[in-house]
């Protein structure tokens, strides 16, 4: 088998473990929800349509090229519009995962964008998470209104819907998703208790530029000194 081949079976059993993830985690329920994975410039493999996940193979994932011509044994997600436009607009994004997880969609039904009420708001590149306006499952002009709503970001709700979520990986992605959710989650809860402050742009700025460099070796600590030796 070649490099090639190997590459994408391993990225379709990849897939398959995160979906499955996704919905045992409670994520995700039924046949909601899709992911898709970038194989090269112009060609993804997506989740299929209306298949569920404990009933779907690693080979049942369809390849989508950005002309929207595909190729499998199952169409691929009716929200495949928004998977190959951001694909084609985001160069650096490897993954976008799509979910109809309870607090993140309980946002979303109200139009509203999440605010900087947590630092970790962050996380998805910005001072908000912002909620993309209504429009129809599976069109155009829900995969223009989600792109707006990610321009600079990592994720979005999308009114009445749920939300979506871009990384590199699909095991990051859903790690991102995650994390929305338990946002979201937290953020409902505070509501509940009456109004939430929110922190002020400048702060938001900071924990921005932090988490550029979060989890590597340039993460700036002036407190820690690294041993030369065991301590």
């Amino acid at each position: 088998m070649s490099e090639t081949r190997a590459s994408e079976a391993d990225l379709r059993r990849r897939m398959l473990e995160v979906c499955l993830s996704m919905n045992a985690s409670g994520l995700n329920a039924g046949t909601s929800g899709n992911l898709s994975v970038r194989l090269d410039q112009s060609r993804c493999l997506i989740t299929p349509s209306g298949l569920a996940y404990d009933r779907t193979a690693p080979t049942d994932m369809a390849v989508l090229d950005d002309s929207g011509r595909w190729s499998g044994p199952y169409r691929p997600s009716s929200e495949w519009r928004f998977h190959r436009d951001i694909l084609k607009a985001r160069p650096e994004v490897g993954a976008i995962l799509h979910t109809h997880s309870r607090h993140a969609t309980a946002v979303a039904v109200r139009g509203e964008d999440l605010p900087a009420f947590h630092y970790m708001v962050a996380v998805a590149g910005g001072d908000s998470i912002r909620c993309a306006p209504y429009r129809t499952f599976g069109t155009q002009e829900l995969s223009e209104a989600a792109l707006a709503a990610l321009e600079g970001r990592k994720a979005c709700l999308l009114s009445h819907h749920g939300m979506i979520v871009l990384e590199r990986t699909p095991e990051r992605a859903l790690a991102l998703a995650t994390e929305v959710e338990q946002l979201c989650a937290i953020y409902l809860l505070a509501r509940q208790a009456g109004p939430v402050e929110t922190l002020d742009g400048e702060e938001m700025r900071r924990v921005i530029c932090l988490f550029e460099t979060y989890g590597t070796p340039a993460f700036p600590d002036p407190g820690l000194v690294r041993a030369e030796g065991p301590v």
